[in-house]
């Protein structure tokens, strides 16, 4: 395929986008790029000062840009539930919800304020709220779309969900794993009621490639010497390379539901967006089911679907 780029993108004028994790990295690229089409972008992010700062900065370098900094700290279900009541309030539909934000490698087992483990209740656990709570926008929005950010760990070994919040063993690498799988089956499970319901938005899942982003602050200094160096010598891509996944799946025609996409390049470390081979723990369905069911009683954020409800039984996860 030819090198999609943001001059591919099409109009987004009219549209309302939100972007989670959007004061820094890839989540700032993403809104910034989103508002220069023509969106209205809320930018969404747990410092308040931060989000500020975010948006003038994505003012002045997009002219005519539509940003909106708001509060939301995706490890307190409590700020996701006043977020997502704040934008029920406006009662304005929602063409794209971006699942950006998320923490890596944190060294030691933390809980989040509803006690879930801190990487999980973020990547995951914290999107599936703010998913289902902003539903009803998404369903008044033609062919709105969700994107969920996972990354290309989600193929690997330690991507075993079978203890979801690392209860029994933390390791900093495993946990990020597991969330990254999880958001893969949460992208393809959202799609499979939505088809389920004849309703709801197109969900796909994305990975960005190999890019130095924020998320490496929790690696040890010697490790994330050496994985500065790679990604900056060898492996690695700008953060605006990095943040084309994303855009490419929220706005380009043509996209699959419940697709998987990320850059096409070797190792699919870099190169043009396009659809890249899912996870094998993505196509068990019974898995997806279960996680599904265990994010909604964890949560208690039910899905309300139009139609009738897509499974009867429990799947104990």
């Amino acid at each position: 395929m030819h090198s999609w780029t943001t001059q591919d993108m099409p109009s987004q004028e009219g549209r309302l986008a939100v972007v989670t994790g959007a004061g820094s990295g890839i989540g700032y690229v993403t809104a910034r790029e989103l508002a220069r089409a023509g969106a209205e972008v809320v930018m969404a992010g747990r410092d308040e000062g931060r989000m500020r700062d975010a948006a003038r900065r994505a003012a002045a370098e997009a002219p005519g840009a539509r940003v909106r900094p708001e509060l939301l700290d995706l490890a307190d279900l409590s700020s996701v539930e006043a977020f997502s009541e704040l934008l029920g309030r406006a009662g304005r539909p929602v063409n794209l919800l971006v699942n950006n934000a998320a923490v890596m490698a944190v060294p030691e087992r933390r809980t989040t304020v509803d006690d879930f483990e801190l990487t999980v209740g973020v990547n995951h656990l914290g999107h599936f709220a703010l998913t289902g709570r902003l539903l009803p926008l998404l369903l008044r929005a033609p062919g709105s779309r969700v994107v969920t950010v996972s990354a290309a760990i989600a193929r690997s070994p330690l991507a075993d969900p079978s203890d979801l919040q690392s209860t029994r063993h933390y390791r900093p690498m495993a946990a990020y794993a597991k969330s990254k799988l999880a958001n893969v089956l949460f992208a393809l499970e959202l799609q499979r009621r939505a088809d389920a319901a004849g309703a709801g938005p197109v969900s796909v899942a994305v990975h960005p490639g190999s890019s130095l982003t924020g998320l490496q602050r929790h690696l040890s200094r010697p490790v994330r010497r050496l994985a500065d160096l790679a990604l900056e010598r060898f492996v690695g891509q700008p953060v605006e390379a990095a943040a084309l996944p994303s855009l490419y799946a929220g706005t380009a025609p043509g996209i699959a539901p419940g697709g998987f996409y990320g850059p096409t390049g070797r190792f699919e470390a870099r190169g043009a967006p396009g659809p890249v081979e899912l996870p094998t723990a993505a196509g068990d369905t019974a898995r997806a089911r279960a996680l599904w069911e265990t994010s909604e009683a964890l949560t208690r954020v039910p899905y309300i679907w139009p139609g009738a409800p897509y499974f009867e039984e429990e799947h104990p996860f």
